[in-house]
């Protein structure tokens, strides 16, 4: 028989050619089971209930027209008339007579399904004809139904399943993308259910989805059935996978956050309700939900899944004479769980991702490139608006726009007529239900949800800021208060008492090729992956103390002390001591804590700039900045000037730093040997003397980071006057210069930079600093070793990076904000000099 014509499908006989038979969902099931088993991939066993059975029940139960009747006169913007008109067909649906033959067809496929057990578990959900497309998904618009056991349970899943392609919310989407209500048929997936109520489940996407960064892998993982995470009723653990080294053996994890993961949904013994949510248990809470081991199987599975659709894309516009770009990817979205009696891993579903990858940041026209910039930026500084507007709460911000409106808290979908178009939604979270309510709002705050949730999903596509996991939005913010929801200031979102002025623009610029490399100065991870979609040559200064600050926290030499301090009965030590506890919670080792965090924030920089070089400079903190670190004070000695004091090389060889310098070493290479991200080196700031950078070299080597080994090298920061005027001697210590043109101004004019009595005398353009600068240049070239510059003065005075290109300057390090501005500048003056 031909298979058009066939009632069920094993996934063995179908694959994705085979969506108008079966549906998006079943066709990519059918698709991985038989084409990626033997790449290692799990997929559970099952089969597609067709379109065709679905079009049969329709016609055979004399249904269709009583269908188009109920949705005579919709119209979705009406709440209750799309609510009158979803229930009468759903009515109409479930009140008919699934006809035999179907009946018996279903029941011969479970029952094999089932094998030499009576009855089995499935999962029956929906594959919709027209869903996951390229420009829309239709994932989440129809019912799911789990631990669904024996024959009638089965048959009656299955209508509902039918019915469940006139949702309100499935018919309200449908309407908005231009799909016809009778050109989507429904196609059943029934799979044997993976025992994640007793492990862990959750999704992938391969790619980042806030940044659109194209080399990762993002793992989201709670425990229990997956319809939490999927949902967005949990703040996830996740994880971040480097694509690009994955396959080579290494471990580039360069991510990792723990959720909260508050509830879970388990097996019930109520046949009428089969599953139930139960609170997490503390103990699990506080445990992350997969292994570092299993993210990287997940991780890798994805990958392959990725490159098959990639290909299979390709062949397809190749078969139809259509080009795809060279370097075009079919970025995935993937759900999958854990067995917990078996302990493996299954792929459950694989769509494209919908939102990022249509996005374009990049185009190329008439052999020119040019990139999207669309900026939103506060009228004012940050630590202004810190002073002047109330912090209401904060969470995970999605996206990186701000807006300001009134707030509508919202507790139940139903109550969309009391919303408003343009309001910022407020609520404890969204599913599908919430869609017709979410296309018409300013932005959206959430309590619960991580950044792969449905709220976060959808509000990518729809285009509108916002922010999840806050835990309490709906306590802290009052329906009709004025507020600033801002997702411009990083990884974290957050919302203001008030409208907070700020300004948003979007041009096309054109970006022009340079013989100066143009890179940027990073240190917060958390904006890394975004700043890495900006033109750029890599990263010329990356900061460690950023890291050590923010993700950290704690002077390193407190917690190699930690077990000494433990015993100690002062009562100042003892709160230490607790503090140190509570935030290293769920590590044994507080030296295992700061090596894997600094090792994470580095290796994500890293990882968002690759292949391009990323410079680390390692810590420069003064004395009195570490004090402030968590313990800090017992180990700092107290400086007049700490500007000039007890800083950067100075700290790595001594004895009483050494331990801590080791930590940082050790940070280091486990990005580059463990994770495989060997496109980062490193820069020794405050370097005063010659002999200082041959001792802090012979430290790095005595922890195995040895100059020239897999392409390491070893810069030094230029900002004393003595790197400059002995630049030769340094020249043979190092592999190349970064000029930090703050400092060497200093100390070349001898003035403090922090002091406002002096600080009309600060000018990076005097003649002397400009002197030392071509003089370093010079050498550079002259002993074949690289010279940048880091500082601020090419970012603040177009004519100062003039200078630098004059000079033959080999890269500037800009702050993101300048980098597509100087390029502009830069090109223009090196056609001008002739420089190609």
């Amino acid at each position: 028989m031909d298979k058009s014509a066939k009632f069920t499908l094993w996934f063995s006989e179908i694959g994705i050619q085979d969506v108008g038979m079966v549906g998006g969902k079943n066709a990519s099931l059918g698709e991985m089971y038989s084409r990626l088993k033997d790449k290692g991939v799990s997929v559970p066993n099952g089969f597609a209930i067709t379109a065709h059975a679905y079009r049969h029940f329709l016609k055979a139960a004399g249904i269709e027209q009583k269908v188009q009747d109920a949705l005579s006169g919709l119209n979705t913007h009406d709440m209750q008339n799309l609510q009158e008109r979803g229930e009468k067909v759903r009515a109409v649906i479930k009140g008919a007579e699934l006809p035999e033959d179907l009946k018996a067809a279903i029941i011969e496929a479970y029952g094999k399904l089932c094998g030499r057990k009576k009855e089995i578990d499935v999962a029956v959900r929906s594959s919709a004809t027209a869903e996951d497309l390229p420009d829309a998904s239709f994932a989440g618009q129809q019912e799911t139904y789990l631990n669904v056991r024996g024959a009638d349970a089965l048959l009656l899943a299955c209508k509902k399943c039918f019915a469940s392609l006139f949702t309100d919310r499935a018919i309200s989407y449908r309407q908005d993308k231009n799909f016809g209500h009778f050109n989507v048929y429904l196609s059943i997936v029934v799979q044997k259910m993976v025992r994640s109520d007793k492990a862990s489940s959750g999704i992938i996407f391969t790619l980042d989805t806030e940044s659109g960064f194209k080399n990762l892998v993002v793992v989201n993982s709670s425990w229990g059935l997956g319809e939490n995470v999927v949902g967005g009723k949990v703040v996830p653990d996740e994880f971040q996978v480097f694509k690009p080294v994955l396959a080579h053996g290494k471990r580039p994890i360069v991510g990792r956050r723990m959720g909260s993961k508050d509830t879970k949904i388990i097996y019930s013994n109520d046949p009428q309700h089969p599953i139930k949510s139960v609170p997490t248990s503390p103990k699990d809470k506080a445990k992350w939900s997969i292994t570092d081991e299993e993210a990287l199987k997940l991780a890798d599975w994805a990958v392959i899944i990725e490159d098959h659709y990639t290909h299979e894309a390709k062949a397809l516009a190749q078969k139809e004479g259509k080009t795809l770009p060279h370097d075009y990817v079919k970025h995935m979205d993937i759900e999958w769980a854990k067995d917990g009696k078996s302990g493996e891993l299954y792929i459950v579903q694989a769509r494209p991702e919908t939102v990022m990858s249509i996005k374009q940041r990049r185009k190329t026209e008439n052999g020119k490139e040019y990139f999207l910039v669309e900026s939103y930026e506060y009228r004012v500084p940050v630590p202004e608006i810190h002073a002047k507007f109330q912090k209401l709460c904060e969470g995970i911000a999605v996206g990186r726009k701000i807006s300001s409106a009134a707030a509508n808290v919202i507790e139940s979908p139903k109550d969309i007529g009391k919303f408003r178009k343009g309001e910022i939604l407020v609520t404890r979270m969204t599913d599908p239900d919430w869609e017709p309510m979410m296309k018409i709002a300013g932005g959206i705050i959430t309590e619960q949800g991580g950044r792969t949730c449905h709220t976060a999903i959808i509000s990518r596509e729809l285009g509108i800021p916002c922010i999840v996991g806050t835990q309490v939005a709906t306590s802290k913010v009052r329906t009709g208060q004025r507020i600033t929801l801002s997702c411009g200031e990083g990884e974290r979102g957050m919302v203001y008492d008030g409208e907070v002025p700020y300004d948003s623009k979007k041009d096309w610029i054109e970006v022009p090729r340079t013989r100066t490399k143009i890179m940027m100065n990073a240190g917060i991870p958390e904006t890394a992956f975004f700043q890495g979609t900006l033109p750029n040559d890599g990263v010329g200064l990356a900061r460690e103390e950023f890291i050590i600050a923010s993700h950290i926290g704690m002077h390193p030499m407190f917690l190699l002390d930690f077990e000494k301090h433990k015993a100690s009965q002062d009562k100042k030590i003892r709160k230490i001591v607790k503090e140190v506890e509570k935030n290293t919670k769920g590590w044994d080792s507080k030296v295992d804590y700061f090596v894997e965090t600094l090792a994470m924030g580095i290796a994500k920089i890293g990882a968002a700039f690759w292949p391009n070089d990323v410079i680390v400079r390692m810590s420069d903190f003064k004395t009195n900045e570490y004090a402030n670190l968590l313990g800090g004070d017992m180990y700092e000695p107290h400086e007049h000037n700490p500007m000039i004091g007890w800083r950067g090389a100075s700290r790595y060889y001594d004895p009483k730093f050494r331990p801590a310098f080791a930590l940082e070493c050790k940070a280091l290479k486990r990005v580059r040997d463990d994770m495989g991200i060997t496109n980062v080196k490193a820069m020794i700031p405050f370097c005063r003397t010659p002999d200082e950078g041959r001792k802090v070299v012979k430290a790095m080597e005595e922890e195995g980071l040895k100059r020239g080994v897999n392409g390491f090298e070893i810069y030094v920061m230029a900002e004393i006057p003595s790197n400059c005027v002995d630049a030769e001697t340094f020249a043979d210590i190092f592999d190349g210069f970064s000029i930090g043109s703050n400092d060497l101004t200093q100390l070349s004019l001898g003035l403090d930079r922090d002091s406002e009595l002096v600080a009309h005398i600060y000018n990076e353009r005097e003649s002397t600093v400009k002197r030392l600068i071509k003089q370093l240049i010079d050498v550079g070239k002259a002993k074949h070793k690289k010279v940048g510059i880091c500082g601020q003065a090419p970012s603040d005075f177009p004519e100062f990076a003039e200078f630098l290109v004059q000079c033959g300057i080999d890269s500037m390090s800009l702050n993101p904000d300048t980098v597509v501005k100087t390029r502009l500048l830069v090109a223009e003056k090196e056609r001008s000099l002739g420089v190609h």
